[in-house]
This record gives C-alpha cells, sequence and structure tokens, in this order.
C-alpha cells in the first residue's frame, strides 16, 4: 500500500493563518510561478519544497495535500 499526492491544500493553509501567495514567495524565496503552479495542482512539490513551504507556514508537510492511497 502507498500513497500519492492528491489536491494541493496550499491555498487552504494559506488561509487559515491569513497569509498570501505573496507572502509566502517572500519568505520562502520561491518562484511566484512555482507557488502557483503547487496551488493550483499544476505541478507537485519537490520534497525541500514542500519541507520549506510547511515550515513557513507551521504545518507538516502531510497537511499540504489529499493523499490518495493507491
Amino acid at each position: 500500500m502507498g500513497y500519492k499526492p492528491g489536491r494541493c491544500l496550499l491555498t487552504r493553509r494559506l488561509n487559515e493563518i491569513g497569509k498570501t501567495q505573496q507572502w509566502l514567495i517572500e519568505v520562502t524565496g520561491i518562484n511566484k510561478s512555482q507557488i502557483s503552479d503547487y496551488a493550483t495542482s499544476r505541478r507537485y512539490m519537490s520534497l525541500g519544497s514542500a519541507m520549506t513551504i510547511a515550515k513557513a507556514i507551521g504545518c507538516h508537510i502531510e497537511d499540504l495535500y489529499d493523499f490518495i492511497r493507491e
């Protein structure tokens, strides 16, 4: 049994803490197009990006996606 990332929850997590994508860009140094692609599920985060974002937001990596059991 394994898991794969489903829908990205980045926008939801940012809304929960009252922050914007622009704030996340400034805090993490991850470029605007990548953050936008993650938030709209056009692109999956690398493990490094997910950890950077999770630390900035104050959540666990697992909180950034709906995970699907395979």
